[in-house]
């Protein structure tokens, strides 16, 4: 079954537009999750909106939206109110200008969505957009209305599609001086750099998503088995702490030599063992 698209609309190059859905990229349905029971009963349970005055459950249709104008004092917005609020994009989200991808800052980037032509008639404007993009090495920058909130996008291609990622406002990054200003600036020692740059180059690999594997995930999986076939949830080990490093010359040395025999390990072929020499009597008693 296809995932229901998270936005329908169209998207803009100048004159040219297409009709577009935009697909959430990341999905939570194999996660495990739990449901909230009545320990005495095992029945679900629901939660119930209350006055926090009266403390009386709310009916249906009792529920509105309320915007805090001032301490207590609220104004009442209705969904159908919200609804008709529309800006441009709302429905068409307009490629306004491009830049290069990795000209964003990755604390900029939030959620991304693929981007997919909603119909046939609009396959080849959005091939011409896409190709156009690719051609060029550039991303479009874009604003999108989603769930009740205009954002900032870029827009890059991606394979026969494309990828839209929300931005987050400037106003609501903190910038990483007032994060980073009390680390003190430190000289380190050349020869370090050198040796843990080393073990950077001994632990190179490729990016291979495939081999994340979410392990706290699997110890909860393993907890839900033992209780469902009526065992104890199994105990595990906290695994150590690691200790503070005390000679910070001697941490990448150990590091190096230790990953150096794990390479030489795995890239070596395995030597036959030499056969034991036969212990002669009188070794056997000397050793006695």
């Amino acid at each position: 079954m296809a995932p229901r698209p998270a936005w329908k609309g169209y998207l803009k190059l100048s004159l040219v537009t297409c009709a577009i859905e935009l697909t959430n990229v990341v999905t939570h349905t194999e996660k495990v999750s739990f449901r909230v029971l009545d320990r005495k009963t095992g029945n679900a349970v629901r939660r119930v909106y209350v006055d926090s005055e009266t403390g009386e459950p709310l009916g249906e249709g009792d529920e509105v939206k309320g915007y805090e104008v001032e301490d207590g004092e609220f104004i009442h917005i209705e969904e159908d109110e919200i609804e008709a609020v529309q800006i441009e994009s709302s429905h068409t989200t307009n490629l306004d200008g491009f830049v290069e991808k990795s000209s964003i800052q990755q604390i900029y980037l939030d959620t991304p969505y693929y981007v997919t032509p909603a119909d046939k008639v609009s396959e080849e404007a959005f091939a011409v957009i896409r190709d156009a993009m690719a051609g060029r090495k550039m991303a479009g920058l874009a604003r999108i209305v989603l769930y009740q909130r205009e954002r900032p996008a870029v827009i890059e291609p991606l394979g026969k599609g494309m990828v839209l990622t929300t931005l987050r406002y400037d106003n609501t990054v903190r910038q990483p001086d007032a994060i980073f200003d009390d680390i003190a600036a430190m000289k380190t020692d050349d020869e370090m750099i050198d040796l843990a740059k080393h073990i950077i180059d001994e632990k190179r690999t490729r990016f291979d998503p495939s081999k994340f594997e979410d392990r706290y995930e699997n110890a909860l999986l393993e907890l839900i088995r033992a209780k469902k076939a009526g065992k104890k949830a199994p105990k595990t080990k906290a695994a150590p702490q690691p200790s503070n490093v005390i000679n910070l010359f001697d941490a990448p040395k150990k590091s190096l030599s230790s990953g150096e025999r794990s390479a030489a390990k795995t890239s070596r072929p395995a030597k036959a063992k030499p056969q034991a020499k036969r212990e002669t009597p009188a070794a056997r008693r000397k050793s006695a």
